[in-house]
């Protein structure tokens, strides 16, 4: 959705050797059974062949039959939904590819200018859209309302440029004020106002030739010596309604799915529960729908959501309370009538309360945040050497890993020219398993190192990673008083990541 796309995931891909082993190279079946077939019979788009910088990323990509299987796989769930959604308003099948371009069809992707989900939308261009963004739910990342939301945003800008589909795509990633002015300037001069003749911002110019890249792969992949795993094109899963909140660990248990299937699917949830002013529904698998219905409508209320009577003592605030039961003040204020922060010693609160454990909710927004960070102390040094038309961005890409990594890695700047044959040091993110948590890092005594973002607490690291607020001053030579500053680098000890219930 804007410039600085570097992605990091939460969640490793899905896909498993033993799948892949069982799938026989190019094997598509009929259009009725296929969604790829499909979106191939119906491919509109001048893959524009002539361009070197759609050559040299076609090159890429049928190089990389593996990160191909990884895409694929995570698409699984949604590709099909996100093509009836194209083929019901009459848009591109085409860009039913574009997620690829945007997150790998990684549901929570997130890159440092906070763009999240698979569609990549930013804070402000999702609240303009009407995505809702709180403490519970993000709705950039719900597969429904984001889609929904990404196709309304190409159909404006596909309107606004006069129905060139390569301009829209390229506003989708700069933004529409950054093309309509490159527009303008060639204009003014006399210059050719098609994509190829403007001059837009780095990324931009390597977005869409890498999404034609991917669009040529989808139509002709058995020229290129690639396959693409077989989706099937029928619904993978159904929306149900659920008439109020409802803890993520029952309703895991009524549909008879794992958590990481369930947050998958769900990826807008950020905690333990759905957001209690909505949405009030869930998206699972088509196969367990009737059976997770029955055993809701045979589920007590009070077994929904768990509540804490919590008398409040001298000292207390609401947001200390609201930190010692992990949920928001807005949901205490909520639940009892409050409207303001102001609460009474001896009075008490109802408290809604997680059934399971932390730990039991492994993609929530805390776990997610945790698995980065393990997983980055797990992964090995490695070595890329730049290729003929590589840059930084799509090195970022290619190894998911940040361009500010990429950078402080290898000493040079985000705006330093690669040369050919230059020898890079990363640390590609390896496929873990989804099990991987705090268990893992405490295996070994090694410390590990936080970088601080902005608006984080000491009280937010220390839940994040399992440990108290004093082992971080105590680790990091802090007081009580210390303010954290981005970028600053923090210590932990991995023998004492210990989160609740690992």
């Amino acid at each position: 959705m804007r410039p600085g796309r570097e992605w990091e995931a939460g969640i490793p891909g899905t896909g498993s050797p033993e799948t892949h082993a069982a799938l026989q190279p190019r094997e598509y079946g009929g259009t009725k059974t296929n969604v790829w077939v499909r979106i191939q019979s119906a491919l509109s788009l001048d893959r524009r062949l002539d361009q070197k910088a759609v050559r040299d990323k076609l090159a890429w990509f049928s190089r990389n039959q593996e990160y191909l299987d990884r895409v694929a796989e995570r698409a699984r769930p949604y590709l099909y939904y996100i093509v009836e959604e194209l083929d019901r308003r009459g848009m591109p099948l085409d860009l039913a590819l574009l997620p690829i371009i945007e997150s790998a069809y990684h549901p929570f992707a997130l890159s440092p200018s906070r763009a999240s989900g698979i569609w990549q939308f930013i804070p402000s261009t999702g609240k303009r859209y009407g995505l809702k963004q709180n403490w519970w739910y993000d709705g950039r990342r719900d597969i429904i309302a984001a889609t929904g939301a990404a196709l309304d945003y190409l159909q404006k800008l596909h309107a606004e440029f006069d129905g060139d589909w390569l301009l829209a795509v390229a506003a989708y990633n700069a933004g529409e004020l950054n093309v309509t002015r490159a527009i303008n300037r060639n204009r003014n001069t006399g210059r050719k106002a098609d994509f190829w003749s403007l001059d837009l911002p780095r990324e931009t110019r390597g977005y869409v030739p890498s999404f034609l890249a991917v669009v040529e792969l989808a139509a002709q992949p058995d020229h290129y010596g690639i396959a693409l795993r077989p989706i099937a094109n029928a619904p993978y899963f159904s929306r149900v309604d659920l008439d109020g909140q409802l803890d993520l660990a029952t309703a895991a248990a009524l549909a008879a799915i794992s958590m990481d299937e369930l947050y998958t699917l769900n990826p807008g949830f950020n905690q333990w529960a759905t957001d209690p002013e909505g949405p009030h529904t869930l998206l699972l698998p088509l196969a367990k729908t009737e059976e997770f219905k029955r055993g809701l409508s045979s589920l007590p209320a009070e077994e929904r959501i768990r509540w804490t009577r919590h008398e409040i003592r001298a000292g207390e605030t609401l947001g200390e309370i609201a930190s010692r039961y992990r949920t928001s003040v807005e949901a205490l204020q909520a639940a009892n009538g409050l409207r303001t922060n102001l609460i009474r010693t001896g009075h008490s609160l109802l408290i809604p309360n997680a059934q399971q454990p932390e730990a039991h909710y492994t993609l929530s927004a805390d776990n997610r945040g945790f698995r980065v960070a393990a997983r980055a102390t797990l992964r090995q040094a490695a070595r890329h050497v730049v290729t003929r038309g590589d840059t930084l961005w799509d090195i970022s890409r290619r190894y998911g890993v940040s361009i500010a990594d990429l950078c402080a890695w290898n000493d040079i700047t985000p705006k330093a020219l690669l040369r050919l044959g230059q020898k890079l040091e990363l640390h590609p993110e390896r496929d873990q398993p989804a099990a991987v948590h705090v268990g893992m890092a405490a295996a070994s005594a090694e410390p590990i190192s936080y970088t601080v973002q902005r608006g984080d607490s000491l009280w937010q690291i220390s839940r994040r990673f399992g440990v108290t607020v004093s082992q971080l001053l105590q680790w990091n030579g802090l007081n009580e008083g210390s303010r954290l500053q981005p970028g600053q680098i923090l210590v932990l000890h991995r023998s004492s990541l210990t989160a609740t219930g690992a």
